[in-house]
Parts: C-alpha cells; structure tokens; sequence
C-alpha cells in the first residue's frame, strides 16, 4: 500500500474520505466474489454423484440395448440370420 500526503484542510479530508469509501467497496468486492465462489463450489459438490448416475443410466441403457462392452468402446450386437 502506497500512502501519498495530500494534506490538511478541506481537500485532505475529502480525499480521505474517498479512499476510505474505495476501500470499503474493494473489500466488498472481494467478499461479494468470496461468497459466489463458495455458493459455486456447493453447488457443483453433487456433479461426481451425478455424472456416475448417468454412466450407470447409459451402460443399462446399453446393456438393455443388446450392446456390449468390447476392447473399450460399446458395439451392437451383430444379429445372426439362420436360414
């Protein structure tokens, strides 16, 4: 912090007036964004659960599908014709 003598009088209590009311604000800021951040970081705390329900969704989804799991990647079963 950079502190700079503007003097007495009138004009020094207006200035420091302004900074004092530029702090203020500054630090309202910074907690306005602290909060956000945490009301963010609670709300995306349930995304794990989330995304490992939908897996569980599209491999049943799948398997229900007659696909399979091959080698890393999901296949459609080939049909077989009998004639």
């Amino acid at each position: 912090m950079v502190r700079e003598y503007i003097g007495g009088g009138l004009l020094g209590e207006v200035t420091a007036q302004l900074d004092e009311c530029e702090r203020r604000q500054r630090e309202e800021e910074d907690l306005y964004w602290k909060e956000e951040r945490e009301r963010l970081e609670r709300n995306a705390a349930f995304l794990p659960q989330l995304e490992e329900a939908a897996d569980i969704l599209v491999r049943a989804h799948l398997l229900a599908s007659g696909c399979h799991y091959y080698r890393g990647e999901w296949r459609r079963a080939r049909e077989h014709y009998h004639a």
